[in-house]
């Protein structure tokens, strides 16, 4: 790329820690050396929050722009894309904070799909208090694959010392067995198979797949999906030169260390990942959207409005998500970059097959 990599920042609910945590990030200057932000949302609450967080000393560089064409570099840019006569309650839920948080996402998404950013990094939403019926959507997850016009994607947990990925999104626990199949699960091995090779530069990885029931069914004494199920598909990826591994027991996998021995771990359900995840990679902890056209990262937080408006919000989280999401850009480039010189090396090498007149 000849420009600094453009990343685009959702404002989150207004009334969470999403603020708080992006401005704490952006007051280290060294992201500007490595990307340039644009923030989803309003110049107004931004003020409200810098001069609630940091102190009149500090100064942060911002711009604030139309449309992301009009960008600066080596500055924090900031996009009104939200009414600033909603009224900042931190720590409160409140409808208008969650409709402002639907807003900032929609208007970044135009922005991304129209290939003015480089990557999306979105602040956590209250999806009790988002409105179904004009967004439709469970979550980030559901809607930017939706809007990426892809049939799927993957929730997929990073971290220096671990990657985790999940079959069944948000889903609740008693549906997780029925929702389980050969189809879904190859699915998303393929994707986090074709991810670790594309954006995070494997290759050859290694997975582990984790088992659904307790010691992974114990032989079909406490379920049988692992048997009918779980197993059956291992087998089906690895025909296809996907080097899965399991189904694993998932206390002894994690309490073992085990997850250092595979490049990433495929998880059945939401708590089943994340609840190690968490436990062991917080502070580091990126929630990546594998499979999808564009790059997505948030921090593995939520909104947390018990923490809102207090200053001890850590930004870490959303640090290391804006560093992933320009390590993605950075690798997919290459990857498409080397790709295209094996492509043509095989092209030169092709026989001359014209007829000697």
């Amino acid at each position: 790329m000849t420009h600094k990599i453009v990343i685009g920042i959702t404002q989150g609910d207004t009334n969470g820690i999403g603020y708080e945590v992006i401005i704490k990030a952006l007051a280290d200057e060294r992201i500007l050396e490595f990307c340039t932000p644009i923030i989803y949302g309003s110049s107004k609450f931004f003020g409200f929050y810098k001069n609630l967080i940091l102190d009149s000393k500090h100064s942060l560089n911002t711009n604030i722009i139309n449309t992301a064409k009009d960008v600066r570099y080596k500055k924090i840019n900031i996009i009104n894309c939200v009414p600033d006569n909603i009224s900042v309650k931190p720590g409160q839920p409140t409808k208008e904070a969650s409709q402002a948080a639907i807003l900032s996402l929609k208007s970044a998404v135009a922005d991304l799909k129209a290939g003015d950013l480089d990557a999306l990094v979105t602040a956590p939403i209250n999806k009790k208090n988002i409105d179904k019926e004009t967004f439709g959507y469970s979550g980030h997850i559901e809607y930017l694959i939706h809007e990426s016009g892809m049939k799927d994607g993957l929730m997929f947990l990073c971290s220096q010392c671990m990657k985790v990925g999940i079959v069944t999104n948000h889903l609740p626990l008693s549906k997780v067995s029925d929702s389980l199949s050969q189809e879904k699960i190859l699915g998303k091995l393929r994707l986090m198979n074709d991810s670790l090779i594309k954006d995070f530069n494997i290759n050859r990885p290694k997975i582990a797949v984790l088992g659904l029931n307790p010691h992974s069914g114990d032989g079909g004494l406490l379920g049988d999906e692992e048997i009918n199920i779980i197993s059956p598909t291992i087998e089906i990826a690895r025909q296809e030169k996907i080097l899965a591994y399991g189904p694993y027991s998932p206390d002894g996998f994690f309490s073992t260390g085990m997850q250092k021995q595979f490049d990433a771990v495929l998880a059945m359900y939401h708590d089943q990942g994340l609840i190690p995840f968490k436990a062991l990679s917080f502070d580091d902890g990126v929630n990546f959207t594998a499979g999808l056209p564009f790059v997505r990262t948030s921090p593995d937080h939520g909104i947390a409005y018990d923490l809102a408006g207090k200053n001890i919000a850590n930004p870490m989280p959303i640090k290391s998500a804006i560093y992933l999401a320009i390590d993605v850009v950075k690798n997919r480039k290459l990857y498409k970059e080397m790709n295209s010189d094996v492509l043509n090396i095989k092209l030169d090498e092709r026989p001359n097959t014209r007829r000697v007149q």
